[in-house]
């Protein structure tokens, strides 16, 4: 009996422990896909931005420069994290050895793949947002402030469904998470009870 519970226990933590290493690996290619660009994208706006002197509220271009450091800053510590993370767990990916996952730094290393996770695709995005609503203020302040509003009123609601549906997301992710589990411990439980009467069944055959 204890054999087959060994087995039975082992093939579980091998599906959750693939699982797991399969979903940091897709956490950590988007990270660094997505913090690339969009840094990318924050570091081009800042350069290529042409501000006239004494034209422009100083500190709407104080708060823009703060936020546009922030949103490099943030992408930046994703993509390192990506990128120094990334390789170890694409190497064992490509390994023909099942067993290599036990060498994986995934586990170890859960909690800065989060990080990375949450700062490209949560605080991130909501940031890089927030950077073009600032932009498009310093870039029409005095050509059109017209045009700035218009692009503060379509982006605002879109920050707001931004953050509704990243709330909505992970209750939902939570949710299913705890009802998956749920179901493979009663799985688990029912196998086990199934191997503890088949065993039961032996040992009364073979004292009778």
């Amino acid at each position: 009996m204890s054999a087959n519970v060994e087995r039975l226990s082992s093939s579980y933590f091998d599906q959750n422990n693939w699982h797991s290493f399969h979903l940091a690996r897709a956490k950590l290619q988007t990270s660094s896909k997505t913090s690339a660009l969009l840094a990318g994208f924050a570091m081009v706006s800042m350069v290529e931005l042409h501000i006239e002197k004494n034209t422009i509220d100083p500190a709407l271009i104080v708060i823009f420069a703060v936020c546009t450091s922030l949103v490099v800053a943030v992408h930046l510590v994703a993509l390192l994290i990506s990128t120094c993370i990334l390789p170890h767990v694409d190497a064992v990916a490509n390994s023909n050895d099942d067993s290599g996952i036990q060498n994986s730094p995934h586990t170890r290393l859960r909690v800065f793949i989060e990080l990375a996770w949450i700062s490209s695709t949560g605080l991130g995005i909501l940031l890089f947002l927030c950077q073009m609503v600032l932009l498009a203020w310093v870039r029409f302040w005095d050509i059109s402030q017209t045009s700035a509003i218009i692009i503060t009123t379509i982006l605002i609601p879109v920050l707001v469904l931004f953050v509704v549906f990243s709330v909505v997301f992970y209750q939902r992710l939570v949710s299913f998470k705890y009802q998956n589990k749920a179901q493979e411990l009663t799985e688990l439980e029912n196998d086990l009870t199934r191997i503890e009467h088949q065993q039961n069944t032996r040992s009364v055959a073979f004292d009778v």
